[in-house]
């Protein structure tokens, strides 16, 4: 199981700065002026050989004054139930505000970990103002600097010491799994449901703690995977405010311990921004991918015209990814639900091809040929082989050449998209690399 880490405070603590540092990015957009975060922020933080994830709450906050507290007061509370630790974020050169006691006092009452971070303690003078933090009653707090990056590896080793190390799921290896994912009523309970039938006995289930996903074994019909169920797991009183940072917090362990993501869209209301942020997830994380257009039974004229559109509106905002299967189905009425079990079992197997060296060579050198590289200063670039790595997570193809740094992004890409349309990798993320020879 992956760890989660949830950034929480008030604007303009440096939440984004912070989250920057830990993952070694620039995602976050910084500036001084308070509530800037509006992108999703999710990154991974590696740290003495371990991994976990941060998700920086900044970015779920709607910003006018009256509800703005509201917000974030919900949002720590989101945070505390989906998260393994809370990073709580103050700013030590403004002291203890009124805001940070309230926020204190619901982290006091969560059941998990709670690290207190006194941020911008960019020079000696303002260590001074450490001891106005514990009055919060969250213990010591750990003066850092994001911006310099001083102090944040001693922080980094409590973090290691506090998260709990991985649990070993009881979930068989070598088993493919499957999560169900999408934003809240896009029909993901009904699908699983639909799946499952009234045949429960046939289904283990393996329950983590609350805040994991569930695991349903489901072996009948030829089949044998796991569900990785995000529906209907959290009480449904909390969920009926911030449902989309909601949604994007529940989808990250789901897809995180998958293997093949079937995202879930409803066909009444099309493609939408949080489809997409969910979309983002699941190629950060080099997962399959099938899309399943759901409650197509509400949908009058069903004509090919009007399936060909939604397909290409569904590539064109998804691209440059565009290999992955649409299918369009209706939990509801069972209408090609097995199909996209199907579909999910043939991408997981694309996702454990393995092409021969001597097959990939004769294919792909003469087009390489036809096409090769542009060449860059004057320099041509010439690729003489190319092979399969063994073992890795998604298919992973080097390119050997002798000046692999003159390689752009867009022949790279034309590498991939001729791999895929000689092999069939539909669903699957593809790793092209240039090496030198």
């Amino acid at each position: 199981m992956g760890n989660l880490v949830a950034i929480v405070g008030r604007p303009n603590v440096g939440k984004s700065t912070l989250f920057n540092r830990l993952t070694n990015s620039r995602q976050a957009i910084v500036s001084d002026e308070a509530g800037t975060t509006r992108d999703r922020q999710y990154g991974k933080c590696e740290w003495c050989g371990r991994e976990f994830s941060v998700v920086d709450t900044g970015g779920w906050v709607v910003n006018s004054d009256d509800i703005f507290e509201e917000e974030i007061r919900k949002q720590v509370i989101i945070a505390t139930e989906e998260a393994d630790l809370v990073l709580f974020l103050c700013d030590i050169k403004n002291g203890v505000t009124d805001w940070d006691m309230d926020v204190a006092q619901i982290l006091r009452r969560a059941k998990l970990p709670v690290l207190l971070v006194a941020n911008k303690a960019d020079d000696g003078k303002d260590l001074y103002g450490q001891y106005d933090f514990y009055k919060l009653g969250l213990g010591d707090p750990y003066c850092v600097s994001a911006a310099t990056g001083s102090g944040t590896g001693d922080l980094l080793d409590k973090v290691l010491e506090v998260l709990p190390e991985k649990g070993k799921d009881d979930v068989e290896d070598g088993i493919p799994r499957f999560a169900v994912v999408g934003r809240p009523n896009a029909g993901k309970s009904s699908l699983i449901n639909a799946f499952i039938g009234e045949d429960r006995h046939i289904v283990t289930e393996i329950a983590g703690t609350t805040r994991d996903s569930i695991y349903t074994r489901y072996d009948k019909f030829g089949f044998d995977f796991y569900l990785v169920d995000t529906a209907g797991i959290r009480r449904k009183n909390k969920v009926s405010e911030d449902l989309e940072f909601y949604s994007v917090m529940r989808s990250i362990r789901a897809i995180e311990n998958s293997d093949v993501c079937i995202l879930m869209i409803d066909a009444t209301r099309g493609i939408e921004a949080q489809d997409m942020n969910i979309f983002q997830l699941i190629q950060k994380n080099n997962k399959s991918l099938v899309v399943v257009v759901n409650k197509w039974d509400l949908v009058e004229d069903k004509s090919q015209v009007v399936i060909k559109t939604f397909e290409t509106a569904i590539r064109e905002r998804m691209a440059p990814f565009v290999d992955f299967p649409i299918i369009f189905a209706s939990a509801l009425t069972k209408q090609r639900i097995f199909k996209v079990l199907e579909t999910a079992k043939e991408v997981y197997l694309n996702r454990k091809a393995r092409i021969g060296t001597t097959k990939l060579n004769e294919v792909m050198l003469p087009l390489i040929e036809a096409t090769p590289p542009p060449s860059v200063k004057g320099k041509y670039i010439k690729i003489k082989y190319v092979s399969q790595v063994p073992d890795t997570q998604i298919p992973t193809f080097v390119f050997y050449a002798n000046l692999p740094q003159y390689v752009k992004e867009p022949y790279r890409r034309f590498l991939e998209n001729k791999i895929r349309e000689n092999w069939t990798l539909t669903g699957s993320p593809i790793n092209v690399f240039i090496r030198q020879k």
